[in-house]
């Protein structure tokens, strides 16, 4: 993965900024974890990253067909093999007192269900049952998709009377940021034309 764009709040990381990438906000410590038990990245080779994070001094182990690492700040990070030639997001996995119902609740905001998953194109959300909620101060600030129009998400969110937690109008794009159930922030957002990040 390379540095996309780095501004005073964040860092935007990700092996092709159209396709998916994660976000790394500026934040006092610590953060509490929260629903987010790991952010899972796509790697050409799982070999090769292994011996790279080993001689960092990560200490890396084994999951489920996954590398797992603890990235800085304490983000979990799960690494699996993919014939993608740069380095992706695949999916992330959350912990929520009850899958099901988050499921069906994120099902209702336009994710699509996949079993006891939900996802986007060919990423998934995958939830596991788990007691954690989010507090003030999540270690995971929101999942983001992106939409054709960020106005008409708007005027259902307002048209529903879904909490709608931010509106932001940036040069590149529009994101309207609603707040789910578990109290999970989802960003939709828009590509204005000339969207220009690589």
């Amino acid at each position: 993965m390379h540095e996309i764009e780095r501004t005073d709040a964040f860092t935007l990381v990700g092996g092709d900024a159209r396709e998916g990438k994660v976000t790394l906000f500026q934040a006092d410590g610590p953060r509490d974890r929260g629903v987010l038990e790991r952010i899972v990245l796509r790697v050409p080779a799982l070999d090769d990253v292994r011996e790279r994070l080993e001689a960092a001094g990560h200490t890396v182990g084994n999951g489920g067909g996954e590398l797992r690492v603890e990235a800085p700040s304490g983000v979990p990070v799960g690494l699996v093999e993919s014939e993608t030639s740069l380095p992706d997001l695949d999916h992330v996995v959350l912990r929520v007192p009850d899958p099901e119902a988050t499921a069906a609740a994120l099902a209702e905001l336009g994710l699509e269900r996949r079993g006891a998953h939900v996802g986007i194109a060919d990423r998934d959300v995958e939830l596991r049952q788990g007691d954690a909620r989010e507090g003030e101060s999540p270690l995971l600030n929101h999942l983001a998709f992106l939409v054709a129009a960020s106005d008409a998400v708007e005027q259902e969110a307002r048209d529903r009377g879904l909490e709608i937690d931010d509106v932001v109008d940036a040069p590149n794009t529009r994101a309207v940021f609603l707040v789910g159930t578990d109290r999970i922030r989802l960003e939709y957002v828009e590509h204005k034309p000339g969207f220009s990040l690589t």
